[in-house]
């Protein structure tokens, strides 16, 4: 990912529209750093539950964090909206890196830019393994190259 290629709203394919809440805010009157990866949270899983199928009460299949990173350009405040982008940068056998975009409302620019790396484990025992077809064909349509 290059850096203006993280930057830009046209390189996400997939966008949620997130309403920041009133306790997101810190004692600074600005959405509080740790919330940003709530938002990644977001984004990625409901992609997963809408496109490609996940239970996340049942699924034999579940992803888990291994990895996150946030750099932060400007601030939100509740009430304004966060225009999450998404996209794939790796797509693997086990893992996955989304790479996310947050964005002011009608922004060209993200004001924050992370990524997010799940690895597939099986729920009962926590072995890593193949990421199921129908969420892998949903991740493929946000691969960027």
């Amino acid at each position: 990912m290059t850096e203006s290629s993280a930057e830009a709203r046209a390189g996400y394919p997939h966008f949620l529209t997130i309403p920041t809440r009133w306790k997101d805010n810190d004692v600074y009157g600005h959405v509080n750093n740790v919330v940003y990866y709530s938002y990644f949270d977001t984004v990625i899983n409901a992609y997963l539950i809408r496109e490609g199928g996940l239970d996340i009460h049942d699924a034999a299949v579940i992803g888990v964090c291994a990895e996150s990173a946030c750099r932060f350009r400007d601030s939100f405040a509740f009430p304004e909206p966060v225009e999450a982008g998404l996209r794939v940068g790796e797509l693997r056998n086990r893992a996955v890196r989304y790479e996310i975009g947050l964005f002011k409302a009608g922004a060209e620019t993200a004001a924050a830019t992370g990524h997010f790396v799940h690895v597939f484990v099986e729920r009962d025992g926590m072995r890593p393994t193949p990421i199921p077809e129908p969420i892998r064909t949903a991740l493929a349509r946000l691969r960027v190259t």
